[in-house]
């Protein structure tokens, strides 16, 4: 069990926060019982949101900040990562499996998010921001429940 049940961070938009971030997430689902393999996802979920939040949501503004949240609730792990920026349609973001995108650099955040949580959950916050809601629940393994 994590030392708390809830970090929350400020960090700058930058790719050094971005590193950061994936490690507060890392060890927090270590310390909160997770295996190895759901430590792994959960950590990636928490670099593409973060690299989202930078990038496309901040633009590397050193004014703007990216608002990193993990907390224990309910035997489950909630991940919130927010940033400053102007939102966007999650909706008009292109299907990175659509054979037009399949060799493009960019545009797989947000499937990988979705793939390596349980349940996610992206909104445009009023007047700017996106907030990127993350839940992971314990695996089941040999038929038992990792202990939270």
């Amino acid at each position: 069990m994590p030392s708390t049940d809830r970090v929350e961070v400020s960090l700058e938009s930058n790719l050094q926060s971005v590193d950061q971030a994936e490690e507060m997430a890392r060890e927090f689902a270590r310390e909160a019982g997770f295996g190895e393999e759901d430590e792994h996802r959960i950590a990636l979920a928490v670099r593409e949101a973060m690299v989202n939040a930078v990038i496309h949501g901040n633009k590397y503004d050193p004014c703007k900040r990216a608002l990193v949240r993990l907390e224990l609730e309910n035997h489950k792990l909630v991940v919130v990562v927010t940033d400053q920026g102007l939102g966007f349609d999650v909706a008009s973001v292109p299907d990175p499996l659509a054979e037009e995108n399949l060799l493009k650099q960019t545009g797989r955040g947000i499937f990988l998010i979705r793939s390596f949580m349980d349940e996610v959950q992206i909104t445009r916050l009023s007047p700017t921001g996106t907030e990127v809601r993350m839940i992971k629940y314990p695996s089941v393994m040999d038929g038992k429940e990792e202990s939270l």
